[in-house]
């Protein structure tokens, strides 16, 4: 297979040739380049909003984490699902982990759940292109088992950096489990859901993930409960 990078280099010189001689025969005997700019590095973790020395990382570059093999279930990107959906999202939805079905179908959220999400986002007068859905493990597992302690260790750093990026103005977290890390407690939904809590100055309310209200539809309630305040808070500051 010929080397595509250095076909795309020989590509580019001789368009550079082509360019030079046109200009030759013009009478155009010198040309003056100016050096690229040197690529801002990246701001250190944390440090929000970036100064004039330093750049965002971009969710493209954040991508990359694909290639990891951070704990055993990284067995291979075609198992990984990083996200989906508006990088500038005033809201973003942070699920557990994805699915099979949501690697075959290559975005977060998919099949029944999915499209039980969705329909709560219509509700809100809201798409997936309006939000961002991710969710705090990358990988999926075969037999769609919960997130073990490894996983949410080697993905929970790429997650806030996710959120970093982005800087939305509310985080959703769907489950128990996304919140109570992003939350830092150890308590059951029940006790999270309901109110306001704070990460990283960004508002934050946990709520039930569209799995449990398959599992136990008398959540639905206290789910468009918990939507209602987002819908309220966005009006509330400007941003629907």
């Amino acid at each position: 297979m010929p080397n595509t990078l250095e076909q795309a280099k020989y590509e580019l010189l001789l368009q550079a040739r082509s360019i030079l001689t046109e200009l030759k025969s013009l009478g155009v005997d010198d040309v003056y380049l100016q050096p690229a700019p040197e690529a801002l590095p990246l701001c250190a973790e944390g440090e929000q909003p970036c100064t004039g020395e330093c750049r965002a990382e971009t969710l493209d570059e954040l991508q990359s984490f694909n290639q990891c093999q951070g704990c055993p279930s990284a067995t291979g990107a075609q198992q990984k699902v990083f996200g989906e959906g508006n990088p500038h999202a005033q809201v973003v939805f942070v699920g557990e982990r994805p699915t099979m079905n949501d690697v075959n179908a290559g975005a977060p959220f998919s099949g029944e759940a999915g499209q039980l999400l969705d329909k709560i986002l219509f509700a809100m007068d809201l798409s997936r292109s309006d939000v961002y859905l991710c969710s705090l493990v990358k990988c999926a597992s075969v037999q769609n088992s919960p997130a073990m302690q490894d996983e949410v260790a080697a993905c929970e750093p790429v997650l806030k950096r996710q959120l970093a990026t982005i800087r939305p103005q509310i985080v959703v977290a769907l489950g128990t489990l996304p919140a109570q890390i992003l939350l830092n407690k150890q308590q059951e939904m029940s006790h999270m859901r309901g109110t306001w809590s704070n990460y990283q100055n960004i508002p934050l309310i946990a709520t039930f993930h569209p799995n449990d209200l398959i599992r136990n539809p008398v959540t639905k309630r206290e789910v468009w409960d918990d939507m209602k305040q987002v819908q309220h808070r966005l009006k509330q500051d400007g941003l629907s």
